[in-house]
């Protein structure tokens, strides 16, 4: 069962754990958290949005680094003169998320050992609130009862509180939301759980509102019943924390039986785009109705499919499903026209207006989206939204370090002056603003149109604003325009006789002089934290946008983020990732007291990022530190009894799951990714384990493969790899010679999904030929680079040519 999340959340998994298990927490909260007396149903929460925890530290007294107060002061709306009433222990933090609670007066704690004591020796419970700094919905918590000088008073005397950045420590996240989603339903950010001592927990929901209203209780008030409840049931409240505890454990146990093999890849790809051809909106495209996510693993899988079925009807269908989808959503207001990138969901069916946060995880992945679709395609208008994914990010996301910054906000100030921030405010125009930035004449226009008219009539601007009251809940986008391209450019050009190329030069133009404007406005708030996995799904798409278009700037890109990597999220000593860094004073790059070791999609989205960073540098000193990854990864996270990874260590007795994420979502699971990349490191090291391995994994996951597919899209491409096999592409040829540039550009030119590509430039003591000595008989003939195609240890005839590798890369 699927449930679509509002607001700022996500599409998750809800996990029927059992009816049992929902019904004794509903028995046990039932008047805790309804309005009315305790036999009548309780309405469902209002779920919200998604992301990860802090590791702490000890509070110390002393000087507060100037950096971390002024983010801290920017996050509340504060100004860095402006002197806080108050300050808690989090301003010792290096999390954004954390740093804009640390003015609440709340006695906040970091998530870690100092906290649990303090609950363990004032026999408390704790609240835990989770989410991260773009969080819509987790900004209006804070403001309507974190800012409260009551609440504060209230939270911060009956339990210990702690504040977790779900994006700094998503196993915390995981395991809490976990109970959250098997208790009530659903799940959502802001998450707020209640827990014992023991970190057991009792009660969850996600967002409360501050006062109580004729079908649900507010904060205040479900925060006094907790309290009681504590005092007089606390035996009721703990047993029942432990049964649900034990429930959990059972309930998300995935593993593969002894002996048992990875289910059939035709048949599960075929029920999976069946399940998304359902699913499939065929107007705008897009897998559910509104909000709709950009979901790029669906998009990812269709075009695998399609590439294994180019002469059947299902592989048209698949084609036409991820093309079109893709096109609506660059044409729509999710797309940001004016300064690149996408926003995280569209609040509509039409792609128009959108919840206004930018996420790396949604560049990166899109990026590679967007190549893909111009590789099958050869359509340039989506190599074009490829290259402007990457130049957002490249401006706005980029630290001068080498590493990308993980989101910008979806709230601004609409004004310098302005006392509260509006969602979107950033990013909308009035009529009357493009009139007056825009009036110049264009010159042999119909009717002496300015470059307003024509922009106007293109990006489907109104005078009264364009985004419908249903859409503006809170009005904070009444008058304002959400740009969306309402006409193709030959029907715009028609109207308003001109060329089509004299069109694009005016609209193009016409968006530089809006970026120049925006960029006076107060800015939305950044994300500054650097985290690893994400970081590695970006290294992916510079290197493979960088591949296919033949474009130096981006693999030199992927390679300097692949270096700040290794220097600053890489621990060499103990060959282990780390989770994350941050952008400190003077720009550097810091790092917490006590750093955040990786986790397993850490080590997953780097290693899948190094191997197309190989593919496009051809730089084999990526694979062998990919090999190095995966085989830490293996040590770490692999379960030697049911298969398949952990998403966490052992090492942290504070975790109390060790789960294994089952779905992929916003972000692909990391074992489908692992699934994947073991599959390709077996062909570039010859360790036949490693492809065992990803079968393995396969394996542990069937009965989700064989159900619900549409869960597991990324995985299902692992599948059907294993099932077809992969190609080995082999050119042996020198690196830089134009020969073999003929080859590698061909090779890139078309979208393979099941294959490797190596390079066999003769140095035989190279990393490659260490690991694959039949390198050495794959030479050069007659004097000319020559592809070799090899699959199931048998290889085509050697071929010189782009023309003859074209037709064995298709076969």
């Amino acid at each position: 069962m699927f449930k679509l999340l509002g607001n700022c959340g996500q599409i998750i998994n809800s996990r029927n754990l059992t009816s049992c298990l929902t019904a004794k927490f509903s028995r046990s909260t039932a008047f805790i958290l309804s309005r009315r007396k305790h036999t009548d149903t309780p309405p469902p929460l209002q779920f919200q949005h998604i992301h990860s925890a802090a590791n702490s530290k000890t509070f110390q007294n002393q000087r507060r680094a100037s950096f971390s107060k002024t983010i801290a002061a920017m996050a509340t709306g504060g100004g860095k003169d402006r002197k806080p009433p108050h300050t808690n222990r989090l301003i010792e933090e290096k999390s954004p998320y954390l740093l804009q609670h640390a003015h609440n007066p709340v006695d906040w704690f970091p998530w870690g050992q100092e906290a649990f004591d303090k609950a363990k020796a004032e026999d408390k419970p704790i609240f835990l609130s989770v989410g991260y700094s773009t969080c819509h919905w987790c900004h209006v918590m804070e403001h309507e009862s974190f800012e409260s000088a009551d609440i504060g008073k209230i939270l911060s005397d009956n339990f210990v509180c702690i504040k977790v950045d779900r994006e700094e420590r998503p196993d915390v996240d995981k395991v809490y939301m976990t109970f959250v989603q098997a208790t009530t339903g659903g799940g959502g950010w802001p998450m707020s759980v209640w827990l014992t001592p023991d970190l057991h927990p009792f009660i969850g929901g996600t967002y409360f509102p501050p006062k109580d209203s004729a079908y649900r209780p507010g904060f205040k008030t479900v925060l006094l019943r907790i309290a009681k409840q504590w005092q007089s049931h606390r035996e009721d409240l703990v047993s029942n924390g432990e049964r649900i505890l034990a429930a959990l454990k059972k309930g998300t146990s995935i593993s593969a039986s002894p002996g048992e093999t990875p289910p059939p890849g035709p048949d599960v790809a075929a029920r999976c785009l069946q399940q998304l051809a359902h699913a499939y909106e065929e107007e705008y495209g897009g897998f559910s109705q509104a909000p709709k996510f950009p979901t790029p693993v669906n998009l990812s899988f269709l075009f695998s499919h399609r590439a294994l079925h180019r002469s059947s009807a299902e592989g048209a269908q698949a084609l036409h499903m991820a093309l079109h989808t893709l096109r609506m959503m660059a044409l729509g207001g999710i797309h940001d026209h004016v300064a690149q990138g996408f926003h995280r969901y569209s609040t509509d069916d039409s792609w128009h207006v959108p919840h206004f946060e930018k996420m790396l995880y949604d560049q990166a992945q899109l990026s590679v989206a967007y190549i893909t679709a111009y590789q099958v395609s050869g359509d340039e208008f989506f190599a074009e939204v490829a290259r402007d994914i990457l130049s957002y990010v490249s401006r706005d996301l980029s630290d001068q370090s080498g590493g990308f910054y993980s989101a910008e906000d979806a709230d601004s100030f609409p004004t310098a002056g302005a006392p509260k921030k509006k969602e979107g405010a950033f990013c909308v125009w009035t009529e009357q603003q493009i009139r007056e930035l825009l009036p110049q004449p264009v010159t042999g226009a119909t009717g002496g149109a300015t470059q307003a008219d024509i922009f106007i009539h293109h990006y489907g601007v109104k005078e009264q604003g364009n985004v419908r009251p249903e859409q503006d809940p809170h009005g904070e986008l009444a008058g304002q325009n959400v740009l969306i391209v309402r006409y193709s450019l030959e029907v715009t050009a028609a109207h308003f006789d001109l060329s089509v190329p004299l069109l694009k030069e005016v609209l193009s133009g016409c968006r530089q002089r809006l970026a120049e404007v925006r960029r006076e406005r107060p800015a939305a708030h950044l994300d500054s934290k650097m985290i690893a996995a994400w970081n590695g799904l970006m290294v992916s798409g510079f290197a493979r946008v960088g591949a296919v278009l033949g474009e130096k700037v981006f693999i030199e890109r992927a390679e300097k983020a692949a270096h700040f990597l290794r220097d600053h999220l890489f621990d060499a000593a103990s060959g282990k990732m780390l989770r994350s860094c941050y952008r400190g004073e003077e720009m550097g790059v810091e790092q917490i007291s006590e750093p955040i070791s990786g986790f397993l999609d850490d080590y997953a989205f780097v290693i899948g990022g190094l191997l197309d960073l190989y593919e496009a540098s051809l730089d084999a000193g990526w694979l062998e530190w990919a090999e190095a990854l995966q085989d830490r990864q293996d040590q770490l996270f692999w379960d030697d009894q049911g298969s398949g990874y952990f998403s966490s260590e052992t090492t942290d007795r504070s975790v109390l799951l060790r789960l294994k994420e089952d779905q992929d979502g916003a972000e692909p699971s990391a074992n489908s990714v692992s699934a994947l990349s073991l599959l390709r490191l077996s062909h570039y090291t010859g360790r036949g384990e490693w492809a065992e391995r990803s079968r393995h994994i396969l394996a542990a996951f069937s009965d989700r493969l064989i159900k619900i597919p549409i869960a597991l899209p990324e995985m299902v491409r692992a599948l059907t790899a294993q099932y077809h096999s992969l190609k080995q592409v082999v050119i042996a040829g020198q690196p830089h010679s134009q020969d073999t540039q003929q080859l590698i550009s061909c090779v890139n030119s078309h979208f393979v999904p099941n294959k490797v590509l190596l390079l066999a430039d003769g140095n035989t003591e190279s990393f490659l030929y260490q690991r694959l000595p039949v390198l050495t008989s794959m030479t050069p003939q007659g004097g000319k680079a020559t592809a070799f195609v090899c699959k199931n240890f048998t290889c085509s005839l050697p071929v010189t040519s782009p023309e003859e590798l074209r037709k064995l890369l298709l076969e």
